[in-house]
């Protein structure tokens, strides 16, 4: 009985950290101007993001190619998507540091 209280203790404290983490990865990709082209689940101009997780889910250089995506921009890599609508360059404008935490919250939808 015990032992099942604290299971479920910390399992509602690990949910209640991915709900506070998620909160705070979606306010920045707001602050950065993300969500102007962008959401969790659909496409607006760009993909939504489940899709992009989706599609890299199992490529292990993906991470890497979408931070350099997100600071560079470019095209071509959904263009049924957005219509040959270009992802404008984000760095320097977002530091490094927070593309590469955006990058890992899409890539954990």
């Amino acid at each position: 009985m015990k032992a099942s209280k604290w299971l479920m203790i910390t399992a509602a404290a690990a949910v209640l950290f991915v709900s506070t983490q998620a909160t705070a990865d979606l306010a920045l990709a707001k602050k950065s101007g993300c969500l102007a082209c962008h959401s969790v689940d659909k496409k607006i101009v760009g993909p939504g993001w489940k899709d992009v997780a989706a599609k890299y889910k199992d490529d292990a250089g993906a991470k890497d190619r979408l931070i350099a995506k997100v600071k560079k921009g470019g095209k071509g890599n959904w263009t049924k998507v957005t219509g040959g609508a270009p992802m404008p360059p984000y760095s320097p404008r977002v530091t490094d540091a927070n593309i590469e935490k955006l990058v890992d919250f899409i890539m954990t939808l």
